[in-house]
């Protein structure tokens, strides 16, 4: 319903120095109606091209500091409330690649009434 959105349009940068970027980053809404405690975040795939990053390059901060995938389990007290934009951290040695590319993010989301996980998914075609 929401994944249109998931990916904010011209929110891509590049981080670290200028000269020689270490990743980059990309604001991103929540694909859920309601809101949903980080722990309730199962995962957040991010791909360039169809190409996957693994687990262990990104990071989320909802705006109260950057966390891991593996972080987010027990963040119990932290939530990603609905409409607000969350930055998506990626460790990316040469920052974003130049020329257009194919951003992908898929959420897989823990609802507590729903019997299944929501998975939600955005795809843009995004250049620096």
């Amino acid at each position: 319903m929401f994944d249109k959105y998931l990916i904010s349009p011209g929110s891509l940068r590049n981080t670290g120095p200028n000269n020689s970027p270490d990743g980059f980053a990309f604001k991103a809404k929540l694909g859920y109606y309601r809101g949903l405690g980080l722990s309730m975040i199962e995962e957040l795939n991010v791909s360039i091209d169809g190409e996957a990053i693994a687990r262990e390059a990104v990071r989320f901060d909802e705006g109260a500091g950057a966390l891991t995938l593996d972080e987010m389990t027990s963040a119990y007290d932290r939530r990603w409330p609905f409409g607000a934009e969350a930055t998506i951290l990626v460790a990316f040695p040469g920052g974003f690649p130049s020329g257009e590319h194919e951003l992908s993010l898929q959420q897989k989301l823990r609802v507590s009434y729903l019997p299944f996980p929501s998975f939600n998914s955005d795809r843009k075609t995004v250049s620096l």
